[in-house]
């Protein structure tokens, strides 16, 4: 029992960042995927397959908002996509966006998984929160001119794990480390 407790208080130190997920759902306006909790962080691994993507965020109360785009940075090729977003209200009206096209994407190695990304656009700074919203419902739609392509969209700047998550981080960043790092992707 000391172990698994002990375990469970060195997986949960910062170092981890964003929670991980791997979802390879098509998300549409009609059925996007919610994403409750805006606040703890959370690596959302997808990838555009024809269309945009959409999420929605629900807050019974204000909350601190962050949300960013990376890519997985493969070595053997350069940036192949970049990826834009917006951010809409419960009507989808445009609150925000930023458009991934229009900017530089940096190079950032992730320590804990020990991959490299490239960096695009994001609401808030260094990915963490600079602005708060009031309670509500929110989409965000993630998409490029092709809607094509591999993404990581990151939301929220709180690290909270639960047990669950703990338990299961090592499967998921094995999937998504042989999905979106495979260096065949470049040929």
């Amino acid at each position: 029992m000391f172990r698994l407790i002990a375990l469970t208080l060195f997986l949960a130190s910062p170092a981890l960042a964003h929670s991980p997920l791997l979802d390879l759902s098509p998300k549409t306006r009609d059925a996007p995927l919610v994403i409750d909790a805006p606040e703890h962080s959370k690596a959302i691994f997808s990838e555009l397959t024809g269309a945009s993507q959409f999420y929605q965020i629900i807050s019974d109360e204000e909350f601190d908002f962050y949300v960013g785009i990376t890519a997985p940075k493969l070595e053997s090729c350069g940036l192949k996509q970049t990826f834009s977003f917006r951010v809409l209200d419960e009507g989808f009206k445009e609150i925000d966006a930023r458009d991934g096209a229009a900017m530089e994407w940096t190079e950032w190695y992730e320590e804990y998984g020990k991959n490299w990304y490239w960096v695009g656009p994001e609401i808030g700074k260094a990915f963490a929160h600079d602005r708060q919203y009031p309670a509500g419902v929110y989409y965000v739609e993630v998409f490029n001119k092709a809607n094509t392509g591999e993404y990581v969209l990151a939301v929220g700047d709180q690290e909270r794990f639960g047990l669950g998550t703990l338990l299961t981080i090592r499967g998921t960043m094995r999937e998504v480390q042989a999905k979106f790092w495979d260096e065949k992707g470049c040929e």
